[in-house]
């Protein structure tokens, strides 16, 4: 056991201890050479799987290491020691955004200066082949801008921290394959999954951040890990109702198909205009008259289209700062859920149980979703355990391993045509997911819509290649039709139905109305 005055690798001094989480503990600590203070953390000692544990420090540190971001934490040195190793950080004066919520919600203009500042974090990381896994307000520190030193007045500098469960492209992994570390309330559902994620993972969790941050709940939050985990799975998230012109970007973000999220880019375009206060065009209904803009720009648009009835068949560990001292009603997520706490022994249980979308809350009510510690800092106000809800203390890690089912038939495939036309997109599901989870899903969906169909979007030029689409025919006149004949069947949000343009032309992929049919939004009908 540590204690402060102890002396780490003959230079560094412990002061006193920040906080301590499932899988090490911070320290603050004075380099006796520097003369500065940083941030010490150690692994635990008692931690179990030592070895692994261990390799998944020192990755953090060597992922850290090769970022030099002003949104990023500094790692300054790693020590590789018996019992554990310490990785020194910078120690970032200030609150962490959950400390600042605690404190209550943040205006829209105030959540998106810090959405943007922790996106370009992320970027940073993403050019460099790491994904965070882990975004939360707990692991994001603000950094005072002002001579006080006092954070929270508006003009904080966002850090993010802990990287210690990031994933570095080309890197062993350290667990078998599907395993998941991470908060479950803000983890992305293609990650529940155990699919492969990508930089658009992170996106979905900073959109949560930033719900959380405005709207002042955790929208997916229940009071265990496993319901949680199966409303990210399968419950739709709440409309903002606080979020005013952040409204659109968090319904853009908070889309279970990761094809349809806003790329970082685009993202970044979106956050500007609120936190400016300019009117965003992206967020105002679109006229049947409108003008398409050039080139293909894949709006945040939920379920991604894919090939027409063509059937190619075939824990979180705390990271440097001071710590903060509707379950689905429906029998096949319960049974769900009861497998993936079997799972916990038996991880092929758990992949079939989350894998499998017969949890229904999306397919029946709610539309596509699936596939679809402590940080570095120096708090400047108490830390506390009962904090109001926007975070909560970290959740248990979660480990799922995804499994194959038997596929059922396919659609029979119909050619494409060669000219365009309006569909209602249901639902897509990555083509890697296999046709076993493209088939159970289309069952589910045709419980309540008896004519939906499925393409795959490779056949087509305004489509994003790589998925499978289920989707209703129509014919619709243009996609406010579309959303009218989802909205007839309980369809109404982004995640269950749009409207969408199937053409043979790239220019058409803006094409994309959503819901809600009575005032929708994006690109409704053409010239």
């Amino acid at each position: 056991m540590n204690a402060p005055g102890e002396l780490v690798d003959g230079r560094f001094e412990l002061i006193e201890r920040l906080g301590s989480g499932g899988m090490g503990t911070v320290w603050r600590a004075r380099d006796t050479v520097l003369h500065r203070e940083v941030a010490l953390k150690a692994v635990r000692s008692d931690a179990s799987a030592s070895a692994a544990v261990r390799e998944r420090v020192l990755r953090e540190a060597r992922a850290l290491a090769r970022l030099n971001h002003p949104n990023v934490v500094t790692v300054h040195h790693i020590v590789d020691a018996e019992p554990h190793p310490w990785i020194v950080m910078e120690l970032v004066p200030g609150l962490s955004l959950q400390d600042r919520l605690a404190q209550g919600p943040l205006t829209p203009p105030e959540a998106a200066r810090i959405g943007r500042q922790v996106l370009s974090a992320l970027r940073a990381a993403h050019a460099a082949g790491i994904q965070h896994r882990d975004v939360k307000p707990a692991n994001v520190l603000l950094r005072p801008d002002d001579a006080t030193g006092h954070s929270g007045t508006g003009g904080d500098t966002a850090v993010l921290t802990d990287f210690g469960i990031a994933a570095l492209q080309g890197s062993t992994a350290l667990t078998a394959t599907g395993e998941l570390i991470g908060s479950p309330e803000y983890m992305a559902p293609e990650r529940v999954r155990g699919l492969d994620d990508t930089p658009a993972s992170d996106l979905w969790s900073l959109g949560l951040v930033l719900y959380v941050g405005v709207e002042g709940v955790s929208p997916l939050r229940r009071p265990t890990t496993l319901a949680t985990l199966a409303a990210v799975l399968d419950e739709a998230v709440p409309p903002p109702v606080r979020s005013g012109p952040l409204a659109p970007v968090l319904q853009a973000l908070l889309v279970r198909d990761p094809a349809d999220r806003p790329d970082a880019a685009r993202l970044d375009a979106m956050l500007a205009q609120v936190e400016t206060g300019t009117a965003p065009y992206w967020a105002q209904p679109t006229m049947t008259t409108a003008t398409p803009p050039p080139g293909p720009v894949p709006g945040p648009v939920p379920p991604v289209p894919t090939r027409l009835d063509n059937p190619r068949a075939t824990a979180p560990q705390p990271s440097s700062r001071l710590p903060e001292g509707r379950p689905a009603n429906r029998a096949p997520l319960v049974a769900a859920v009861i497998a993936v706490a079997l799972a916990i022994t038996a991880a092929g249980a758990v992949a079939l149980a989350l894998r499998d979308p017969g949890g229904r809350a999306t397919d029946d009510a709610k539309g596509p979703g699936g596939a679809s510690g402590p940080s570095v800092h120096a708090s400047a106000a108490p830390a506390s355990s009962t904090a109001p809800s926007p975070s909560t203390p970290p959740a248990p890690t979660v480990t799922v391993t995804a499994s194959a089912t038997p596929s059922t038939p396919a659609d029979p495939a119909a050619s494409p045509p060669s000219s365009g036309r309006w569909i209602a997109q249901l639902f897509s599901e990555p083509v890697g997911s296999g046709t076993a989870a493209r088939d159970v899903r289309l069952a589910r969906i045709r419980e309540t819509v008896p004519e939906a169909r499925y393409l795959r979007s490779d056949d087509y030029a305004s489509l994003r290649p790589g998925y499978w689409v289920i989707y209703a025919e129509g014919p619709f006149d243009d996609g406010r039709a579309a959303l009218r004949f989802c909205a007839e069947r309980d369809r109404t949000t982004a995640d269950s139905c749009l409207g969408r343009y199937l053409s043979p032309h790239a220019a058409d992929s803006a094409l994309q109305c959503r819901p809600p049919a009575d005032n929708p939004s994006g690109r409704c009908g053409r010239d």
